[in-house]
């Protein structure tokens, strides 16, 4: 399956720049997989598409100010540093510039020149500016981390944000992210507390967010192309509510692309309605031909054309449907990507 057939013109002034101060106030496109018939809604609709016997399923991930500016010791050349993924023992694998000028060996201070607060040292280099980083400091590095860091926004998104829980969802709570789960953005817990109401049930998986959201589709053959392993948990509390689900017959619906790759992963390593507590790694690539097994509805952003997050929501209900709908968004201006609109297929 060759990646052109995911491209679309995008114009860039539809790439949200900043999040809306209201959250709520999004638009919503709506696409039904099975007609393929799309409405035009406001975010505050969404509750009207929800049933009492729905789970509503979110990523409590936390973003994680992991974007560090530093100079390279002895030389005082500037230098910048993702962290991705927490490996253990203060290694990281994390995204390095210039990359080029950053070998095993290189030794990258963060602080001031005369009292360096985090210092690390490369240890190994793999493809596309990744490193493999060991930490030495003085304290505790996630305070060391608040202090020096930076929230890691988007490379499309060219202003900083003042106010870093604007890149965060209402309900995040275990830190360990380099990206927000954004399909989560549009919720405030007054919103939240209004779903309940409903009837509908709400519970919460973990999936930290890593160089997948930055990596584009490279190659031409879709199925060539190699996921980044990203670290998720499912709680004792969700896998009983997940197994409640599935006997009463609700529908099961993913807030974002991580929550379906979570739910996805949960899936294939355990029988159906037989959930229990787990946690490990995924690089499931979901795209179409492949079956949705657990998820049976799903909310999220627009993206980016070739992208994987694009390939995945083509899985729900087609590619051709999906992209006529992004027709219809572009045609009417939707915002796109992560501080952009909603999209609720169902």
């Amino acid at each position: 399956m060759n990646v052109n057939l995911y491209n679309f013109d995008l114009p860039e002034h539809l790439i949200a720049q900043t999040p809306l101060v209201n959250r709520t106030k999004s638009r919503l496109l709506t696409l039904d997989k099975i007609s393929g018939d799309v409405e035009h809604k406001q975010f505050e609709d969404f509750i009207e598409f929800l049933q009492p016997n729905d789970t509503l399923v979110l990523n409590n991930t936390k973003v994680i100010p992991a974007r560090l500016f530093g100079i390279k010791k002895h030389t005082g050349a500037k230098a910048e540093v993702l962290l991705l993924k927490n490996l253990a023992n203060d290694r990281w694998e994390a995204l390095v510039k210039p990359a080029k000028r950053l070998k095993k060996g290189s030794i990258i201070e963060f602080g001031t020149l005369d009292n360096p607060l985090l210092s690390a040292e490369v240890q190994e280099e793999s493809e596309m500016g990744q490193r493999v980083l060991k930490f030495t400091y003085k304290g505790i590095f996630p305070e060391l981390l608040d202090q020096l860091g930076h929230m890691p926004l988007p490379p499309y998104i060219k202003e900083q944000l003042e106010d870093r829980d604007r890149y965060q969802t209402v309900f995040a709570k275990e830190e360990g992210s380099a990206a927000a789960p954004t399909a989560g953005l549009h919720f405030t817990e007054s919103y939240l507390n209004k779903i309940k109401d409903k009837g509908v049930t709400i519970t919460y998986v973990t999936l930290h967010v890593g160089l997948g959201t930055f990596r584009p589709v490279s190659v031409e053959e879709i199925q060539d192309h190699k996921m980044h392993s990203e670290y998720y948990e499912m709680s004792e509390d969700c896998a009983r509510t997940l197994n409640d689900s599935v006997k009463s017959g609700g529908r099961i619906i993913g807030v974002g692309t991580t929550v379906v790759r979570t739910l996805e992963t949960v899936a294939i390593h355990q029988k159906l309605g037989e959930f229990k507590a787990c946690n490990g790694w995924t690089d499931i690539f979901i795209y179409p031909g492949y079956e949705l097994k657990l998820v049976n509805a799903l909310l999220t952003n627009f993206h980016l054309p070739k992208s994987t997050l694009l390939m995945l929501i083509s899985a729900f209900a087609g590619r051709k449907k999906v992209l006529r709908a992004y027709e219809q968004a572009i045609q009417k201006e939707y915002r796109f990507f992560s501080f952009g609109d909603a999209m609720f297929i169902y």
